[in-house]
This record gives structure tokens, sequence and C-alpha cells, in this order.
């Protein structure tokens, strides 16, 4: 009998850990549907990268400090560098389906999300045209805003 009641009360136990475990999974779960509305710029790399790639970073990081310096404080813009060859990026990289170095810029709104993908423009202009690429990001991240 005292074993039937020890089981009773783990399984009790048990019972109520799953059901908390659950309740706190769906409270991450709400907290992720509920993104603030903002803009992303999503610059993608693997583990070797070409004077091209490093442009494009260096570049991008810069036009995103000169023209959005309150907004990135704020969180209304944020500007990411992700190595693709981790692990830990590979489902974000699964999800732009990026191979290879890439540069995306993506809105939140209501709950929606919208993106660009801005790679190609980027490698034609990153490094020989730093300020045309500049401005381009520039104005990528402002039609966002809107």
């Amino acid at each position: 009998m005292k074993r039937f009641l020890f089981l009773i009360a783990v399984c009790s136990a048990f019972a109520i850990y799953d059901t908390n475990a659950k309740n706190r999974n769906d409270v991450q779960t709400q907290k992720e549907i509920t993104v603030k509305d903002h803009v992303e710029v999503l610059y993608f790399h693997g583990k070797q990268r070409c004077a091209t790639c490093l442009a494009i970073e260096s570049n991008t990081k810069a036009a995103m400090e000169e023209n959005f310096a309150e907004q990135l404080k704020k969180g209304e813009v944020v500007f990411k560098v992700i190595d693709i060859s981790k692990k830990e990026n590979e489902k974000i990289a699964e999800k732009y389906e990026v191979t290879w170095s890439s540069l995306f810029v993506v809105k939140y709104k209501h709950g929606q999300e919208t993106s660009e993908n801005m790679t190609e423009f980027a490698f034609g202009n990153a490094r020989r045209s730093p300020d045309v690429f500049k401005a381009g990001v520039v104005k990528a991240v402002n039609e966002m805003l809107k």
C-alpha cells in the first residue's frame, strides 16, 4: 500500500511539473508570436570571407550606425551579423535559404514578416561603390520602417 501511495504522489508531482512546464512553454510561444514591430538588417556569412564580403559587413554596419543610431538604441532597427557555419545559426540560414554571404532587410509589422534580399545589390556595390551601397541600404531600411 505504501508503494502504491508513493507512486501516486510521484505521478502527481510529475503531472504538476509537466503542466507548469507546458504553461511556461505556452508563455514563451505567446511572447514569440507578439514580436515588437521592427526592422532587421541581416548579414549572413560563412567561415571564410572575401574582400567583398568584408566590405558588405563593414559598410552595412557604418550605414546603420550613421543613419539609424536612435532606432538601433530603441530596438526599432536591429543589425545582426550571422555566421552560417555555426550550428546555432542553421535554422535562420534555412529560413532565408542562405548558403553563402547574403544581405536581407526584414520588416516585422503586426505579426507579419516582409523581407528584401539585397545580396545581388550588395555584391555589386559594397566594395566598388560604397556610397551607392550605403545609400541603398538606408533607403531599404527607411522603406521598411514606413
